[in-house]
């Protein structure tokens, strides 16, 4: 137990290393001190956002690369009664493990260390899973969405780099700056077409999506749980339709 937070160690692997390097005491520290000062990031309330206008707040969440915990401490606040939040940092679940005891959220969180596509088999299904700037982290993002669906039951929410050339620029920039520093971490820009072909053929419907100039937020709920325009109920008084606004 740390902090009254469960801290299960995953198996080790090379991601788990190389995730320990980049996100190390220093950036974890900074990414706390900047998070209790102005809340969470663009991507995070986003989602956040996304979620609660979805009115998927509820239940269990997993939330994979969740770093220290802020969308699961988002996510918490406003509706979820459990969550697990994994990472392959052991930097970032130290000092998730303290803001959720610093929160008063530590009954309600557990914390896994570990690279989920190899701890998925150890953990259960959740309502909602969310990846957070997490695929862009990640070599092959197939397994990694692959076995996140499987343990979606409601929805499966994420935010990953725009395929734009701006995007790119800014990820590859990034990437030498490491390569020349002798870091090995990489960051990759996955093709989104790819990802959304994959995800809807996993038996999801797109509901929420926001962008800013290099993210793209999406909110997927599985297809089952929507309800086709053709089966909503309709009012008995005719009503003059609005016109969509651009």
């Amino acid at each position: 137990m740390l902090g009254g937070v469960s801290v299960m160690s995953g198996c080790c692997s090379p991601f788990n290393d190389v995730a320990g390097r980049q996100f190390d005491a220093d950036k974890v520290a900074g990414e706390v001190a900047d998070y209790r000062k102005n809340g969470p990031g663009p991507t995070t309330r986003l989602l956040r956002d996304g979620l609660v206008e979805a009115r998927l707040v509820s239940g269990h969440v997993l939330d994979i690369g969740a770093g220290f915990g802020a969308l699961t401490f988002e996510l918490i606040d406003r509706g979820s009664t459990r969550a697990i939040a994994v990472d392959a940092s052991s930097w970032y679940l130290a000092a998730g493990a303290q803001e959720a005891t610093r929160q008063h959220k530590a009954a309600s969180i557990e914390f896994v260390h570990g690279d989920f596509v190899d701890v998925a088999a150890t953990l259960p299904n959740a309502d909602v899973v969310t990846l957070d700037r997490v695929v862009c982290c990640y070599p092959d993002v197939e397994p990694l969405l692959g076995r996140a669906m499987e343990h979606a039951t409601r929805a499966l929410a994420l935010s990953y780099p725009r395929g734009s050339l701006f995007a790119r620029v800014a990820m590859g920039a990034d990437n030498l700056k490491r390569r020349l520093t002798g870091n090995p971490f990489r960051t990759f820009v996955h093709s989104p077409a790819f990802m959304e072909r994959m995800i809807r053929r996993g038996g999801f419907t797109l509901s929420r999506r926001r962008r800013t100039w290099i993210w793209s937020i999406d909110v997927f709920v599985r297809s089952a749980l929507v309800i086709p325009n053709s089966q909503l109920p309709t009012s008995t008084h005719s009503q003059t339709p609005t016109p969509k606004t651009q």
